[in-house]
């Protein structure tokens, strides 16, 4: 399967003579759910952030900045005050960790994937100059298609990851988004079968 776009001379010239069994180009580079669930969680963060800030509004008048600065100067061990200092750092840090999930999930949600080209013996990446490729024996095998044949998604799984904490402890696989693009039943059927042909794992 090969959709008829136009690949970048860069990508063409690092693919050489090699045989392209499809090329397509990404609609997005995450998931849309994840993305959204990156704004709405930081919206949410801010908003509460927003409601306590409210409840404490005579704290960070000018009068209570200027006031906390001073503390800052004058401030020894064991003074009181050294408490108000440590509640403007606290909700400082708060904002901030807001801000930058917010910012971090807007542009999510408008990176592109870039160009996938599949090839008998890797899948090769290419977006905004920056070249990636996974050779098929680095993929688990474990493939997730949604959508149809004119516009679908497909995830590949690879065999590293990382850990993950909090509630859902354990090995996570690293993982190949493919987003928006035509074809995507034939896609994953030359990816099963490449993936098949060089699994490193031997058979029983």
């Amino acid at each position: 399967m090969n959709e008829q776009i136009n690949l970048p001379e860069e990508l063409n010239i690092f693919l050489g003579s090699e045989n392209r069994e499809f090329a397509v180009y990404g609609r997005r580079a995450r998931p849309i759910g994840s993305s959204m669930f990156q704004l709405i969680f930081s919206i949410v963060w801010l908003g509460i952030l927003s409601f306590f800030i409210s409840f404490f509004l005579d704290s960070f008048s000018l009068e209570g900045i200027k006031q906390v600065i001073s503390n800052i100067n004058s401030a020894d061990e064991g003074n009181p005050e050294q408490s108000g200092i440590v509640l403007v750092i606290v909700v400082i840090v708060f904002v901030l960790i807001g801000l930058f999930t917010l910012i971090a999930g807007v542009f999510s949600l408008m990176k592109r994937g870039g160009y996938f080209v599949g090839t008998p013996t890797r899948l090769v990446r290419f977006n905004r100059g920056k070249m990636m490729w996974d050779n098929w024996d680095q993929f688990n095998g474990n493939i997730e298609v949604r959508g149809n044949n004119t516009r679908g998604r497909i995830i590949l799984e690879t065999r590293t990851g990382h850990k993950s904490f909090g509630m859902n402890k354990g090995y996570v696989p690293n993982i190949v988004y493919i987003s928006g693009v035509p074809g995507v039943y034939e896609i994953e059927q030359i990816c099963r079968k490449r993936i098949k042909e060089h699994d490193p794992t031997p058979v029983v």
